[in-house]
């Protein structure tokens, strides 16, 4: 009878051990990262906090040579803004809600087909369209304020909200269709394909496959657009007056021969701000998503 002799096991090897100095190296790079990243932040929210606590002291404080940081604080700079003083700022703010909403619903309604016959459905010499959409924003906003002048004095539309909103409409639009483009261009041909096959249609698919999938880069979308629209100031100064005056517009007027009110400005400025900001708080998640979806292959 003959034995099998047992074959030696050999032991497993260790596994390499990171060098200390690597480690070391890794953490100290991550904390000067993370110190630069405060450091940032710090000086963009710097000037924010700032104009909110100028907008609670007093006009003498706001204006003294040195920071009066621990001055005492006060509400009248409010009362003034919503009214004490004569001036209302309902009319303004919802001219500027206005026309900042609609015009982002309707450049929304315009751009995702858009983008979809640009991305999903790519039309002839698709390239070149994208480019022309990207030139219309080469020209200065400024060269073009003349003739727009002129168009709404001769067909009656100035001061006129809705002329606001068609102007809105046509600054957003390139950049909506740009920024979607890249949203669905990421989204997989399968899915288009599935849709197709069900027998759905070009609304039926932008309502059951692409809003669902694409809801992050339609919220960054809106945001970037209610944004911008929300913060212009040039058109909304030079075409609108007494009817049609925005939030931006309403802000000027506490510069005056007098001079500067710098506490009742920054008072103004941050109720003006605040519906930008609870905006970018409400959608910040889907605003990181919808922004990074499109850069990421």
């Amino acid at each position: 009878m003959t034995t099998t002799a047992a074959t030696p096991v050999t032991p497993p090897t260790a596994t390499t051990r990171s060098k200390p100095g690597r480690s070391s190296g890794s953490k100290a790079g991550s904390a000067f990262a993370g110190i630069a990243a405060w450091i940032i932040g710090l000086i963009f929210v710097l000037p924010v906090a700032w104009m909110i606590l100028t907008s609670f002291h007093s006009e003498a404080q706001a204006g003294a040579q040195r920071p009066q940081v621990f001055a005492p604080l006060t509400l009248e700079n409010y009362d003034k803004f919503f009214g004490s003083t004569g001036i209302n700022p309902w009319p303004p703010l919802i001219n500027s809600a206005t026309a900042s909403i609609i015009s982002t619903l309707i450049v929304l309604c315009l751009a995702i087909p858009a983008a979809y016959a640009l991305s999903v459905k790519p039309v002839r010499k698709w390239t070149d369209v994208m480019f022309f959409f990207l030139s219309t924003k080469m020209l200065p906003a400024v060269a073009g304020l003349l003739p727009i002048y002129i168009i709404a004095q001769n067909i009656g539309l100035l001061d006129n909200i809705w002329f606001l909103i068609l102007l809105y409409t046509a600054m957003n639009l390139p950049i909506a269709i740009w920024m979607m483009r890249s949203f669905l261009a990421d989204i997989p041909p399968a899915l288009f394909e599935a849709a197709s096959l069900d027998g759905a249609g070009l609304l039926l698919t932008l309502r059951r496959v692409v809003a669902p999938i694409a809801a992050p880069g339609i919220a960054a979308t809106a945001l970037i657009c209610f944004i911008f629209s929300w913060n212009e100031l040039l058109f909304a100064k030079s075409l609108t007056g007494t009817v049609a005056g925005t939030a931006p517009v309403f802000l000027t007027g506490f510069v005056t021969s007098q001079g500067l009110f710098l506490a009742q400005v920054s008072a103004a400025a941050t109720i003006v701000s605040l519906p930008v900001l609870i905006a970018g708080f409400a959608a910040q998640d889907k605003l990181v998503q919808g922004l990074s979806l499109g850069a990421v292959k």
